[in-house]
């Protein structure tokens, strides 16, 4: 299995600071954030009071006791998801210089062997979306080096902790439920979802809120599993960037009408302009 170098992961915290802006912006939903949330912390031993309150405002809001069990039985305050989102750091790096640490010849070698080994799958994907495979494909490799590194940190353990800590309770309190919901449906369990340090998850990387709106059960297997499922993964990314606004046959690069829908994914500028140079390069070898 071929992993994504140090480089190829330094993008990760802009990354993270860009989807918890958007994130940021969502309008609560059916998994709203309740006016019982309990009250936030600063320090690991008010934590598992916390938990205890939250668990019973989960169930208040009609999550299950089978899911609460699951889900939150064993978790606890981790030091290392405070000192990553302590830890963040804003790049301003040139797109010459941002870019050439993840568009190597490895990745788009990569890159075009499985645009031909997925050709009927990214085609069928395009059919209904109208994303392009070569899209779909940038996206894949960077988020995740084609879903060889999807994070190693414990998704419920990580929400927990930033749901509690008071720098932004609330939104992370709602995508603590939001990956409940996904428990409480069947897509994955507990065990399954482990992701980036902020809760993204899959091969593409999904907040639990994107999950929940954008995920779709494209092989027909009857679970949404962005980690595991390689088509549902590919197919909630062209139905996220469907729901933006995606024109299919426009083009994605900067001053092009899909420039703007790939800020949606993530805002900040130079990753987006490093999307749309990957797969410009995979769509120009095609």
């Amino acid at each position: 299995m071929n992993r994504p170098s140090k480089s190829a992961k330094a993008w990760g915290a802009l990354k993270a600071w860009g989807a918890l802006l958007a994130a940021s912006t969502l309008a609560l939903g059916a998994c709203a954030v309740s006016a019982r949330a309990a009250p936030c912390g600063s320090s690991a031993p008010g934590f598992p009071q916390w938990l205890e309150e939250m668990k019973r405002d989960a169930a208040a809001d009609g999550v299950s006791q089978r899911t609460l069990d699951a889900a939150l039985t064993g978790v606890t305050y981790d030091h290392a998801v405070i000192g990553r989102d302590r830890g963040q750091r804003i790049f301003h790096q040139s797109l010459e210089k941002f870019s050439s640490r993840l568009v190597t010849s490895a990745r788009l070698s990569k890159a075009r062997a499985l645009l031909q080994r997925h050709a009927a799958l990214l085609a069928q994907i395009e059919a209904r979306y109208g994303v392009p495979g070569a899209v779909l494909v940038a996206i894949w490799g960077l988020e995740t080096g084609f879903g060889a590194d999807n994070g190693r940190f414990r998704t419920m353990q990580a929400l927990a902790t930033l749901a509690y800590d008071c720098r932004r309770s609330a939104q992370f309190h709602e995508e603590l439920n939001h990956a409940l919901r996904i428990v409480e449906r069947g897509d994955m369990s507990p065990a399954q979802m482990r992701g980036d340090w902020a809760g993204e998850i899959g091969q593409t990387q999904f907040m639990p809120s994107s999950y929940l709106k954008y995920g779709v059960d494209f092989d027909g297997d009857g679970r949404r599993d962005l980690i595991r499922s390689t088509a549902d993964a590919l197919a909630s990314t062209a139905n996220f960037l469907k729901g933006k606004g995606w024109r299919s046959g426009a083009g994605w690069n900067e001053g092009e009408p899909n420039f703007a829908v790939l800020l949606e994914w993530n805002q900040a500028r130079v990753y987006v302009k490093t999307i749309a140079l990957l797969a410009t390069k995979l769509t120009d070898a095609q």
